[in-house]
């Protein structure tokens, strides 16, 4: 029985070492070597098997190591993708930000200003020497004429035309 144990060592330590090689690259892309080393190792955990065993052994074995893996895999990828790191702080953050961004562009509701460029109906509003991006309301307006903010969608400043600002 020892000598069955050390005869499979080898064949053993091949295998567990290729599939966590296997699962290694799963979650650290990129060259690829973890991923190749580990496919070499089952590849020689499989051809010590046949060796010692007979090519069917050998095959049965792979097959269950490939089924392993596969349910391995997919449950570690679906706990990563629910897991604490999804709803890490860093991100809320950053979604904050956003919507504090989008919260400081509502100051520009009202401000009036003049074109820069022809709006037709996107182009150039210089409001007090700030020459912003501007979308009209769905008119066309000349160069030089004034023009309030009526509202802003996000990045989008939509802008009417104005007698006088």
């Amino acid at each position: 029985m020892v000598q069955t144990i050390v005869e499979c060592l080898p064949m053993a330590l091949c295998m567990l070492a290729g599939a966590v090689l296997v699962l290694v690259e799963v979650f650290l892309p990129g060259f690829g070597l973890p991923g190749i080393a580990g496919v070499l190792l089952i590849g020689t955990g499989t051809v010590l098997a046949g060796m010692h065993f007979g090519s069917l052994t050998a095959v049965g074995v792979l097959l269950v190591l490939v089924a392993v893996l596969a349910v391995l895999i997919s449950w570690a990828l679906r706990t990563a993708a629910h897991s604490r790191g999804k709803r890490s702080e860093l991100f809320l953050q950053e979604k904050d930000e956003l919507h504090q961004k989008d919260a400081d562009m509502q100051v520009l509701v009202g401000k009036c200003g003049r074109t820069s460029s022809v709006l037709r109906p996107a182009g150039i509003g210089d409001f007090d020497g700030v020459r912003l991006n501007v979308v009209t309301e769905g008119d066309f307006i000349e160069s030089g004429k004034p023009i309030e903010i009526a509202r802003v969608e996000g990045a989008r400043i939509v802008v009417r035309a104005r007698q006088e600002c």
